[in-house]
């Protein structure tokens, strides 16, 4: 097959994942906590075609003899942008903001075997819900019923409570219905994440440590680390918004599709020059 044709057609089908990656974070663009991943293309192999006979000392040549005949272009890195987005005020006790791009809050979930795992997320839009162990307590949970981890599991308040109260330390306090009573009721344990390129999405806007961590050569404490007391920076009453900008993936779409019709011509144009070979008498 034509060199130029194999090239293109590697591209293409790069290029389309790099759609595909453009269309996540658009689609997304609302969605609370939303980090926008970015992706970046590297060189395949390329051959060198020696095809010059002369040595290029005697015709004077300041370039190498011969053409270097690339394979095409695929995605290097798809990588996660952890920059702060927007605080959006909604004034709402169970919506919390995190104000430094790096910290995540941990969020409990069973998966397909009924054990727990523990999962990370941006997202700070939390519920009530009934405890499972006592009808006299509520569970902070997420929007999809995952417990909001504090440090010694799920966090809990009392259910005849008139307020909750969440510092900016993540430090939680009940005003029980009487208007006057307030009792602690634990803090929430977030962590930093310190390598983010590492965390897998596991959809649900969560994100996990991968299986193979051990074999990558990472150990948990090399990706994340718990954040200790008066590090936590949070703002109750308000949403972190996605770090999506909307002018720029409209931007990289554009410039992707221009790429994807740069390729598609040139098999055109192999194809058309092939058939005028073909067509020779």
């Amino acid at each position: 097959m034509n060199t130029s044709m194999m090239a293109a057609s590697v591209t293409m089908g790069q290029l389309q994942k790099k759609m595909d990656t453009i269309a996540n974070n658009m689609a997304n663009s609302n969605t609370t906590g939303f980090k926008r991943r970015e992706a970046s293309f590297s060189d395949l192999l390329f051959q060198q075609v020696n095809n010059q006979i002369v040595p290029s000392m005697e015709t004077g040549r300041l370039t190498p003899n011969g053409l270097r005949v690339g394979a095409g272009a695929k995605i290097g890195q798809t990588a996660l942008r952890t920059e702060q987005g927007s605080i959006q005020q909604t004034d709402r006790q169970l919506d919390l903001a995190i104000q430094n791009p790096n910290h995540f809050f941990q969020i409990e979930v069973s998966n397909n075997n009924g054990a727990r795992e523990v999962r990370y997320t941006r997202d700070g839009t939390f519920y009530f819900s009934q405890s499972p162990n006592n009808p006299n307590e509520l569970n902070i949970v997420t929007g999809q019923g995952h417990f909001l981890l504090g440090p010694n599991g799920p966090i809990t308040v009392p259910a005849d409570h008139s307020e909750v109260q969440i510092d900016e330390n993540g430090i939680i306090s009940v005003i029980l219905r009487d208007g006057t009573t307030t009792v602690p009721a634990g803090q929430l344990e977030m962590v930093r994440v310190q390598r983010p390129q590492i965390l897998e999405q596991l959809g649900e806007n969560l994100f996990g440590l991968p299986e193979n961590l051990i074999e990558q050569g990472y150990v948990p404490a090399d990706i994340l680390g718990v954040i200790g007391a008066g590090q936590v920076s949070l703002r109750q009453g308000a949403l972190e918004m996605s770090n999506v900008d909307m002018g720029r993936e409209m931007s990289e779409m554009i410039l992707s599709q221009r790429s994807y019709q740069f390729n598609a011509r040139s098999i055109s144009m192999a194809d058309q020059m092939m058939g005028l070979v073909n067509s020779i008498r």
